[in-house]
């Protein structure tokens, strides 16, 4: 199945996957359409991340990155509007400047503040109990 993913200099050495940090655990969004991937990646870039872009993938190549980096893979059903996170990370595991690898070597955690809210942590396990 092809899935969308949200990522960070797609196509170059230097390329980040975008992914939720809740807890302890990396989430990386599998979206079914790439019009909600394309509405994700607007908000977050509204939120100030770097330029994104979207990129289709076999889902089963997605989930063996994830199985391989330590991440979970989540798909979202088409229409699912999913919200980034009110609060990011100061600082990522990707340097968009510095940090070579590629989609099989590295990622860009993404980018919710370690010291959240339990209010904020219920919220987002709720939505992504949701996708499911």
């Amino acid at each position: 199945m092809r899935v969308f993913v949200v990522l960070f200099n797609a196509r170059t050495e230097n390329e980040g996957i975008h992914s939720l940090k809740v807890g302890d655990r990396n989430i990386v969004l599998m979206f079914e359409d790439e019009d909600d991937a394309t509405r994700f990646g607007g908000l977050l870039e509204a939120q100030d991340f770097p330029p994104c872009s979207v990129e289709g993938f076999e889902s089963e190549e997605i989930e063996e990155f994830c199985h391989g980096a330590g991440y979970e893979a989540k798909h979202v059903e088409t229409g699912t509007l999913v919200m980034p996170p009110d609060q990011n990370l100061e600082t990522t595991d990707w340097d968009p400047e510095t940090r070579p690898g590629g989609l099989g070597s590295q990622s860009s955690p993404a980018d919710m503040d370690r010291d959240m809210s339990q209010n904020e942590l219920d919220r987002i396990r709720q939505q992504l109990e949701n996708l499911l």
